[in-house]
């Protein structure tokens, strides 16, 4: 289990994580969503001992990171798979590992076998690898002290198709036998394939957190129209909370039954109309950081330009 409780951590005058709270579960998978710069990646270095908090904290089993007798053997991470060791093979990287926590050498065999490293794959040096043999990699060092927990961030990154299916079965198996995984991705649809929780943060705080059913069912109705701009209008008009997402669509916690009739009675064109069952989760999740998407941000930045 993962505990993060009011984690909060300043950089001067930035706040880059905001009293953060939330629990992953063992036999879950928990992932953690934001746009990039939410904050995401630094509360992970806090969970792992790399970066120190200025207020709250996060603990992994019961206990902060750094007070684990020998933390590979209780959680295994993958933070940034291109910080291996450039000069060093794929089997002395294992090897060295395997050492540090105690463990026999034959496990080395097994973790290679385990990730798809062929024997010539694990003599070669790290600076040769591709980036999706250094995921492989990187997800073999994590899972070596037989782990109760991992955390990963970005683990697809560089995956081909398959790859990215081999790696979804892998963490789907390991939370299936008890094991707690808290995962970051930007691949959404993956995310969502294999996600039980999600947790979502932007701007440093989170803004939804809850099962990925739950988050779905509760996503309001997207709707396009020939004439957005009014559209919006119209619904605020009504008393409906009303965001426009990156896309150009609308969201609003109207029923698309009440957003047909406005748009009948207001004489504007939909071109789509979807209700929450229909939700995605890239839809749920670009409309819970619309206000924190860098993207939103430029286009109101140039507006007021």
């Amino acid at each position: 289990m993962i505990t993060v409780e009011s984690l909060t951590k300043r950089y001067g005058g930035l706040t880059a994580v905001d009293h953060v709270s939330f629990t992953a579960q063992p036999g879950r998978v928990t992932g953690f969503l934001g746009p990039n710069g939410a904050g995401k990646s630094t509360a992970m270095r806090v969970m792992v001992g790399l970066t120190e908090a200025t207020a709250g904290q996060a603990t992994i089993l019961g206990r902060r990171y750094t007070d684990l007798p020998n933390p590979g053997r209780e959680v295994g991470v993958l933070l940034d798979a291109s910080a291996q060791h450039a000069g060093r093979t794929g089997r002395e990287i294992l090897t060295i590992a395997a050492k540090t926590m105690g463990l026999p050498t034959s496990r080395v065999d097994e973790m290679l076998a385990r990730v798809s490293l062929t024997d010539t794959e694990a003599t070669r040096r790290v600076r040769n690898y591709s980036l999706g043999m250094r995921q492989r990699l990187g997800i073999a060092t994590a899972l070596l002290g037989d782990p109760e927990v991992l955390i990963l961030d970005e683990p697809a990154n560089g995956l081909d198709p398959a790859g990215i299916r081999w790696m979804r079965d892998l963490l789907r198996d390991f939370a299936d036998a008890g094991g707690t995984v808290l995962l970051s991705s930007h691949l959404l649809h993956e995310i969502e394939a294999i996600a039980d929780d999600i947790v979502v943060i932007g701007q440093g705080r989170i803004v939804a957190e809850g099962t990925i059913a739950e988050l779905l069912a509760s996503a309001s109705t997207r709707v396009c129209a020939a004439d957005v701009t009014a559209l919006a209008t119209a619904l605020a008009a009504a008393g409906h909370e009303v965001t426009l997402t990156p896309d150009g669509a609308v969201q609003t916690d109207a029923t698309p039954a009440a957003v047909g009739e406005l748009a009948l009675a207001a004489r504007i064109a939909l071109t789509e109309l979807r209700a929450s069952d229909g939700a995605r989760l890239e839809e749920m999740f670009l409309e819970l950081t619309a206000d924190t998407q860098r993207e939103s941000r430029l286009t109101d930045l140039e507006g007021a330009a």
